[in-house]
C-alpha cells in the first residue's frame, strides 16, 4: 500500500504561549511539516485552551498547514468556523457523535468549508465504527494518550487500531497524538502511522531541527520496512 508522506506536526500546546508567534517561526524553520493546535472546551476533555480567535491569529502568521484538533462536544456547530478562520485540516472525535455532537454531516462540513476532514478516537474507543466513516475522511487520528494535557506517556496498546485502518484499505493520513518522542515514532510507523504530534517531544528538546530531523527519518525507514510506500 503506498501512503502519504511523513509530516512532522509539533503541537503548540508545548509551546510558549507568551511568545507564540516567535515559537510557530522557528518551529517551522526547525523543519516542521504542520502546526498541531490543540482547542478544548473543559467539557470533553478536562481542560481549555484556545479557540476562534487564536487560531485566526496563528493563520496570519503561519507558513505551514494548520492541523486542529476540536476536542470539544459540539463539533457539528464549529467545523466549519474553525475551517473558516484558518484550520487546514479540522478533526473532530467519533465519541461526539454517539453523544449528539454531529456525524458524517459534521464532517462534510469540514469540507464543504474548504478543509481536511479529519476523524479523531480515545485510547479506550473502538475503531470498528471509524470503517463506516472512512469515505468521510481525509485522515483518522489515534490518540495514544488520554486528550487532555500535555507530556503523558505513550500508550502503545492502541498501534492495533492503526494496523486496522491500513487493513481496510485506509490509504489516507493517519495520525498518531501522544507522547511521540525518537524512541516512540519508530513502532507507531510501522503499525501505519505517517502524520506524528508531538508536542513535549519537540518543543522540550534542546535541538528542535535535530529532533525533527531524526523522527522523520525514524518514522520513514520504519514505514518501508513494513512495506509502506511513502509518496
Amino acid at each position: 500500500m503506498d501512503v502519504p508522506a511523513v509530516k512532522i506536526a509539533p503541537s503548540l500546546l508545548s509551546a510558549d504561549f507568551v511568545n507564540l508567534a516567535r515559537d510557530v517561526a522557528a518551529v517551522e524553520a526547525a523543519g516542521a511539516d504542520w502546526l498541531h493546535v490543540d482547542v478544548m472546551d473543559g467539557h470533553f476533555v478536562p481542560n481549555l485552551t484556545i479557540g476562534l480567535p487564536v487560531v485566526k491569529a496563528l493563520k496570519r502568521t503561519a507558513t505551514r498547514p494548520l492541523d486542529v484538533h476540536i476536542m470539544i462536544s459540539n463539533p457539528s456547530e464549529f467545523a466549519g468556523r474553525y475551517v473558516e478562520a484558518g484550520a487546514d485540516v479540522l478533526t473532530c472525535h467519533l465519541e461526539t457523535f454517539a453523544a449528539g455532537g454531529g456525524g458524517p454531516e459534521t464532517l462534510a462540513a469540514v469540507r464543504d468549508a474548504g478543509g481536511r476532514a479529519g476523524l479523531s478516537v480515545n485510547p479506550e474507543t473502538d475503531v470498528a465504527p471509524v470503517r463506516d466513516l472512512l469515505d468521510h475522511c481525509d485522515m483518522v487520528l489515534i490518540m495514544s494518550v488520554h486528550p487532555g494535557f500535555g507530556g503523558q506517556k505513550f500508550m502503545p496498546e492502541v498501534l492495533p487500531k492503526i494496523e486496522a485502518l491500513r487493513s481496510w484499505g485506509f490509504a489516507g493520513d493517519i495520525e498518531i497524538d501522544g507522547g511521540i518522542t525518537p524512541d516512540t515514532i519508530g513502532d507507531a510507523a510501522a503499525a501505519g502511522a505517517n502524520v506524528f504530534v508531538s508536542g513535549s517531544g519537540v518543543f522540550k528538546s534542546d535541538d528542535w531541527a535535530g529532533t525533527i530531523a531524526t523522527m522523520r527519518a525514524t518514522a520513514e525507514s520504519r514505514l518501508a520496512a513494513a512495506g509502506l510506500q511513502t509518496a
